[in-house]
């Protein structure tokens, strides 16, 4: 998140929280039928979400709702959770606006009062505060640094954004000697945009691959993030050269799909032949268009959950529900239907094993020592996963106009954060 985005994200906060302390929900509010805590009936939990559906670039996670739908429309199926069907909301629209967050969040919780919110997918997460004050169980994917240790705000599979005195996932490195045959003699060049995600990112990875066994020869954050270059002849030459003045054996990207496919083409056209890799282009929807398809093909890209082209029970469920939700009909996966499904999936499992009598302490202390095994985003573990990801993942190739599984979903032990 840029420091412009967490100055305007602070700046909405204070103003909104100033005025929202006064009316707030405190976790308790009478409901109908005789329960006293807000969003829980005797026969129903009431859940929302909270997703940008529509932005100014016009990239959309609008089927991360229709994820979540899917599951929870399965645990209706079942039976409910302890006798309680999930009244979901449906989720709100943010914009991927910093307001807009916080006021769904508010909405959600004041007006609609909800017990938990599941999905929470946007960048823009200055909801966040605001529902840790008002003990929101709130569920999402962890990889932006408000999942990364409120009690009440779990990622699905992790904090996926290493902490001072956390861990780093060895998942995208490790995966990697499956590619590469093992990580030793091998050299790898790094790049991502000039902002700050992007140095995050090169401080991050460079600790990563080098921890892997494998020798770090570049590692910028120069690209601009302002617009994508026209001319990428300047990246690849210093690229292409930094291994004793030889290629190196990858080239990573920590960027955006619009700047992978430039930067992979020129290097593809310098007549590279060793790995690329990226952890952005897993989406169905890339292969629509031949140029963008050409461009990415070959390119090797860090999943931190099982790929759809698994045949685990896990997976086969998976995609039977999303089906169900869609009215029978066969549609494209992609990553953000996983985040609605398995942010839904989390707080189903806690709230299964928080038992009948649902409070928000229940809640957390069922939390508080939760854990799982084979899922589709590998072992859980809470509190641990507030505070580092669960460490899980895999490696698909484009190849042919089709995605491959180049390296088998596993969970890796992680490094400490310096």
């Amino acid at each position: 998140m840029s420091r412009n985005v967490r100055a305007i994200t602070a700046t909405v906060a204070a103003l909104l929280l100033a005025t929202a302390c006064n009316s707030a929900a405190t976790g308790n509010s009478s409901d109908s039928k005789g329960s006293s805590v807000r969003g829980v009936t005797d026969d129903a939990i009431k859940v929302g979400g909270i997703v940008s559906m529509t932005t100014a670039s016009g990239y959309s996670k609008k089927d991360t709702d229709l994820g979540a739908r899917a599951r929870f429309a399965r645990a209706d199926a079942e039976g409910g959770i302890n006798g309680r069907k999930i009244d979901y909301l449906g989720a709100e629209d943010d914009g991927q606006d910093p307001a807009k967050n916080l006021a769904a969040a508010r909405k959600l919780v004041q007006q609609d009062k909800v017990f938990a919110i599941s999905p929470m997918s946007s960048v823009t997460f200055s909801g966040a505060d605001f529902l840790q004050k008002q003990k929101v169980p709130t569920f999402g994917w962890g990889t932006i640094p408000s999942f990364c240790g409120p009690t009440y705000i779990y990622g699905f599979g992790g904090c996926m954004v290493p902490m001072p005195g956390g861990t780093i996932s060895q998942t995208w490195p490790e995966g990697l000697k499956q590619v590469t045959h093992g990580a030793k003699g091998k050299t790898v060049a790094i790049l991502a945009n000039d902002n700050d995600a992007g140095t995050f990112a090169i401080r991050t990875y460079k600790q990563s691959f080098a921890s892997a066994g494998y020798e770090v020869t570049f590692a910028k954050s120069s690209v601009p993030a302002t617009s994508v270059p026209s001319d990428w002849s300047a990246y690849t030459k210093e690229i292409l050269r930094s291994d004793g003045g030889k290629a190196p054996d990858i080239v990573v990207s920590v960027m955006q799909t619009p700047y992978n496919i430039g930067l992979f083409t020129a290097v593809k056209r310098s007549g590279y032949r060793g790995v690329l890799t990226d952890p952005t282009d897993y989406d169905p929807g890339l292969l629509a268009k031949s140029a963008t398809k050409e461009a990415l093909d070959g390119v090797h890209i860090l999943l931190t959950f099982e790929p759809f082209e698994t045949r685990s029970a896990a997976m086969k469920q998976f995609k039977a529900d999303i089906k169900k939700a869609s009215g029978g009909k066969d549609v494209p996966l992609n990553m953000h239907m996983m985040t609605g499904y398995m942010s839904a999936d989390l707080f189903l499992s806690i709230a299964q094993k928080a038992g009948r009598s649902l409070t928000v302490a229940s809640f957390q202390k069922a939390a508080n020592g939760f854990s799982d095994t084979g899922t589709m985003v590998g072992d859980r573990a809470l509190p641990k996963g507030q505070k580092e990801s669960f460490g899980c993942g895999a490696l698909v190739q484009l190849k042919n106009g089709a995605y491959h599984v180049s390296s088998p979903f596993k969970c890796y032990e992680p490094i400490p954060f310096k």
